[in-house]
């Protein structure tokens, strides 16, 4: 759904309309958000920024690539993960989405709401909804992927639940060694700490990443941050952690 302003214009309107009406602005973003055919300003800023951010980030990816996609619940990284393998696929490449968090029928009705159809790209979509997904079997599923492939897993911190696995920090290790040698991206959703103060800065940032287990984020070539509709990239994560 296109947007009848630019967000920091609704935004502004929004600011007018409370300070005119006396409501409080989260009231008047809500209004502003039904008028673009939203249920509340929440939903509408996470579309945007699933929307506008994919295009953009995928053009700065390259083969090989790890990247993080990080944002507290609600403001659109899963929407921008599926966006993502919808930019591949545009390109004509695969794409692939691993989830440990959705079931198959919950991932359809994202696309819906995109507005996309992935079976309109033939082949190029795969989704693998296992309960086994690690390192090892996120390996074995890509073994056969051309270069160029794009694969998302969602998310980063549910590698780290099962104890028969390795440790996080160890199969990130060896996805790093595979995007590399097999010239596939890796885009990695990620959880925000709670303790992260979105009126201390607008957008997270690889600080706030919530680590149960150690990790050495430096493994990450590439970063992006969502928040309310505000989108933060990091076009190198090595020197910043």
């Amino acid at each position: 759904m296109k947007l009848s302003a630019p967000i920091y214009r609704l935004k502004r309107e929004a600011r007018v309309l409370s300070r005119q009406e006396g409501i409080p602005l989260c009231l008047a973003l809500d209004r502003i958000a039904a008028r673009e055919g939203f249920a509340r300003w929440g939903l509408l800023a996470a579309r945007h920024a699933a929307e506008s951010g994919a295009e953009r980030l995928f053009s700065r990816l390259r083969p090989g690539n790890l990247v993080l996609v990080g944002a507290r619940p609600g403001q659109g990284k899963t929407l921008l993960g599926l966006n993502l393998a919808v930019e591949a696929m545009k390109a004509g490449r695969q794409g692939v989405f691993f989830t440990l968090e959705y079931a198959e029928r919950e991932c359809r009705e994202r696309f819906r709401a995109l507005g996309v159809d992935p079976a309109t790209f033939g082949g190029l979509f795969e989704l693998d909804c296992s309960d086994q997904i690690c390192a090892e079997h996120i390996v074995r599923r890509l073994s056969a992927c051309a270069p160029g492939t794009l694969a998302v897993v969602d998310y980063l911190q549910l590698l780290d639940q099962r104890r028969e696995t390795p440790e996080l920090r160890e199969q990130m290790q060896a996805l790093k060694a595979f995007a590399q040698e097999r010239g596939v991206i890796l885009v990695f959703i990620s959880q925000i700490d709670r303790s992260y103060d979105p009126a201390a800065k607008p957008c997270p940032d690889i600080d706030d990443v919530r680590l149960p287990n150690p990790l050495d984020l430096r493994l990450f070539d590439k970063a992006c941050f969502l928040n309310e509709g505000e989108v933060r990239y990091v076009p190198s994560v090595a020197g910043r952690t």
